[in-house]
């Protein structure tokens, strides 16, 4: 059975990311997949403070983070996966607080030892796993998807974890109305998209 993990950096109970998310998560369960999805406005995690401890440990798995959260099992939950879907709506240009907080917290995948100029990514000759980016603006999805960082944070999110990408969703013009649907063109979309997953 294929395991899907689902990360939702969105602060919305029910906006238009969340609609996203639960129509390819109710495409992939249809076609067997496992899914978890982890919700961070809910997730106890806390912030990197950059001591940079989990960098120094070597070898292919994560380094061990000196917080004592949630992320460690998190961490485990990545490691198990067979695909992902990373999802952010854009705030200021960029991956929401929320997500970009989690983000850091993956640096256990970088190998950076004191002296070295630059970290090394764990998972760069590993196996490659697939991601699908998710994202939406209230700008038309064109701007959002090259104009804006959201998806490249998405993709580097992707790369640290040793996955790769094989589809992005940008919904754009989401900033419209208060309670906002997903119309029935990009709920096709997002339903077709899931299945570079699988």
């Amino acid at each position: 059975m294929t395991r899907i993990l689902v990360i939702n950096g969105s602060y919305r109970d029910r906006g238009i990311t969340d609609q996203i998310i639960t129509t390819m998560t109710e495409e992939l369960e249809s076609a067997g997949a496992e899914i978890q999805t982890i919700l961070l406005r809910n997730y106890p995690i806390e912030f990197c403070c950059n001591c940079r401890e989990c960098c120094q440990q070597p070898g292919e798995l994560p380094g061990r983070c000196i917080r004592n959260d949630a992320m460690g099992e998190l961490i485990k939950t990545i490691e198990q996966s067979d695909g992902f879907i990373l999802a952010s709506p854009t705030n200021f240009g960029t991956v929401t607080a929320l997500f970009k907080r989690f983000l850091e917290r993956l640096m256990v995948y970088g190998y950076w030892p004191w002296e070295m100029n630059a970290p090394k990514l764990r998972k760069a000759n590993a196996a490659k796993k697939k991601a699908l980016l998710v994202s939406s603006c209230a700008a038309p999805g064109f701007f959002g998807r090259w104009l804006y960082g959201t998806r490249k944070q998405l993709k580097t999110t992707a790369q640290m974890i040793g996955a790769t990408p094989v589809g992005t969703l940008f919904t754009g013009l989401v900033g419209k109305e208060p309670d906002q649907q997903l119309s029935a063109k990009q709920e096709a979309k997002a339903r077709s998209l899931v299945k570079k997953l699988l």
